[in-house]
């Protein structure tokens, strides 16, 4: 199951915010796809509800959805939200990820 720090959850709750109040965000789709330098990367963004094979997490009032596909790639994995001197952004540490690239973008499995 993926784990989602509290950092994140108010960066995600953020976003979901000062999204569109037409089409407002039920919670955030995490995938992982084919692709990046490493083999595999990961994709986020902000989806109205979640899909037939999602697992759903709910971490407090944030819902978070990851496809059937991506969660044995996201099995015991963190997510954060960093904020330092060189700037800020989501963070994944992935157990399974065998080796990333130096931007930790993207991982090899």
């Amino acid at each position: 199951m993926l784990d989602v720090t509290s950092n994140a959850v108010d960066a995600i709750r953020r976003v979901i915010g000062k999204g569109d109040t037409a089409a407002p965000a039920a919670g955030l789709r995490i995938m992982v796809q084919a692709g990046g330098c490493a083999g595999y990367q990961y994709r986020m963004g902000l989806v109205a509800e979640a899909e037939q094979d999602d697992t759903v997490i709910d971490f407090e009032d944030v819902k978070v959805f990851v496809d059937a596909g991506s969660a044995p790639l996201l099995a015991g994995a963190r997510l954060d939200f960093v904020e330092d001197i060189s700037g800020s952004g989501f963070v994944f540490d992935n157990p399974q990820a065998a080796d990333k690239c130096s931007c930790g973008k993207s991982f090899a499995a």
